[in-house]
């Protein structure tokens, strides 16, 4: 029996993507279909190689050829991510597809080590991923990702970024000592993120995290209206204290045209690894029930833990570090969840594209 490639692709619409609710076929991920005496072959390419559905959907793919009475079905899974939808590219980043800064609304919850995990896990899963510390006033990335290797200058006077565990990075704390303190005004901000977005070679970069300072000032502003950026991740520890906060960074972004993918919990509950005791310090929930409220994605949640933080003191995160752990899984599982969000991103309606807003004059 001969199937055709117009039988396959009929009965492979019957495979929808969970997060952009329509078909496979329509969406054109089903590339290279061959069939010959009965035996199918064909690719399936992705938004993204860290799609939580992944096997889900090829399993499914399997069954729906194989009941057309194919002998044998051999199906390819790859991925491209998609960039983000602008009305130009994107002149100072051209070859960086996305662009996801990562905020709270008040220090201490972790922000930076959850921007840290959060790299990496996309960088276990296949992408080509990217880290740019702009918390000017506490950059901790080079410690925690345990740089060894700084920044060198390009021979086009532009900077090469430092690369860590396969994930290229740049911090304001390569270039001050430890015991300085950053005072700066508005304008030297703003130039620094200038900087660090145009004059780094950062290459071809599926995702741009950027770990920003915490609160709603002048790098946040100066970030949104520099360049277009596909979405937010909002971190908050459970509080209501810390949720009020977070709020008001979402609220700030809102106003600034910049789309929020999330909302991550982090330091959610405690197990104690002697005794399996489960506390929920910082409460439990919050973070999901404040997603809900103001009707964002809620990203997952990430236990307060030792594991974590004696691994970022030692510059191999745990993502790296003990990838198997029920830590580690809790930030991949995240990352999952955050790259859907950049996949239906990409999908938007073109109405819905991303602009910088005007400097000084959001809406």
């Amino acid at each position: 029996m001969n199937i055709t490639t117009d039988q396959i692709l009929n009965a492979l619409r019957a495979v929808k993507d969970p997060d952009l609710h329509r078909d496979i076929v329509e969406l054109g991920f089903v590339k290279d279909v061959k069939s010959c005496d009965g035996n199918v072959s064909l690719t399936i390419e992705l938004t993204t190689p860290a799609c939580p559905v992944r096997e889900q959907m090829k399993q499914q793919a399997h069954q729906t050829v194989t009941a057309l009475g194919a002998k044998h079905v051999d199906i390819k899974m790859t991925s491209q991510v998609r960039p983000t939808p602008t009305e130009n590219r994107v002149q100072m980043l051209p070859n960086v597809k996305n662009i996801i800064p990562v905020a709270s609304g008040k220090g201490g919850v972790g922000k930076s080590t959850v921007s840290a995990n959060l790299a990496l896990a996309l960088r276990r899963l296949g992408a080509e991923v990217g880290l740019m510390d702009a918390d000017v006033y506490g950059p901790s990335i080079p410690t925690i990702m345990g740089v060894k290797d700084p920044p060198q200058m390009a021979a086009n006077q532009r900077m090469n970024p430092a690369i860590a565990h396969d994930v290229k990075i740049m911090s304001i704390g390569f270039f001050i000592k430890m015991d300085q303190a950053v005072v700066w005004r508005g304008p030297m901000l703003h130039k620094t993120v200038q900087q660090f977005l145009g004059g780094v070679e950062w290459g071809e970069i599926d995702y741009l995290v950027i770990d920003l300072p915490p609160g709603t000032g002048d790098v946040q502003l100066s970030l949104c209206q520099t360049i277009p950026l596909t979405g937010a991740a909002v971190v908050s520890t459970p509080q209501d204290v810390a949720l009020n906060v977070a709020q008001k960074a979402i609220a700030m972004f809102r106003q600034l045209h910049c789309p929020i993918l999330g909302i991550i919990e982090n330091m959610s509950g405690y197990q104690c690894p002697r005794c399996g005791h489960h506390d929920d310090i910082f409460g439990a929930g919050g973070a999901k029930a404040a997603a809900e409220r103001m009707n964002v994605p809620f990203l997952g949640a990430v236990p307060l833990s030792t594991a974590i933080r004696t691994t970022s003191d030692a510059g191999r995160p745990i993502v790296v570090a003990e990838p198997d752990s029920p830590q580690a899984r809790a930030f991949i599982a995240a990352a999952e969840s955050l790259a859907a969000q950049v996949s239906i991103r990409a999908f938007a309606p073109h109405e819905g594209v991303v602009q910088p807003i005007v400097w000084g004059k959001p809406e």
